[in-house]
């Protein structure tokens, strides 16, 4: 059982800039992916961004040229740095992981790709 712990949320003015985190201990794993995920009150859980753990990237289309997914190996940590941000990115983010290769350079953003999940934290945006 892998253990992920997000950090980073809070408020900000749309336009603005956040960087959530999220403590991933996969080091042991040879092959994995992550991913950050969002839900919004009365809405569906939808991906947001997913890595590999050899590095290709996959962004939704809502986030494509504002946000960026990254790890730091060394650290443990994913990050998600989100600019230019709007109202309707305010929502509950969550770091997923599951073990596995893609033999294609596209990690998924579907949920039940994921064996392990983060509590989340709360972005808000305000117009």
């Amino acid at each position: 059982q892998v253990q992920l712990v997000e950090s980073g949320g809070g408020s900000v003015q749309a336009g603005g800039s956040l960087r959530v985190s999220c403590a991933a201990p996969l080091t042991s794993y040879t092959h994995y992916y992550m991913a950050w995920f969002r839900q919004a009150p009365g809405k569906e859980r939808e991906g947001v961004a997913s890595i590999l753990s050899r590095g290709p990237t996959n962004y939704a289309d809502s986030v494509k040229g504002r946000f960026t997914i990254s790890q730091d190996n060394t650290k443990n940590t994913l990050y998600l740095q989100m600019n230019s941000l709007k109202p309707e990115d305010t929502a509950r983010y969550y770091c997923a992981a599951a073990r596995g290769y893609y033999t294609d350079d596209v990690p998924p953003l579907t949920a039940n790709s994921y064996d392990w999940w983060g509590q989340g934290t709360q972005v808000t945006v305000s117009s």
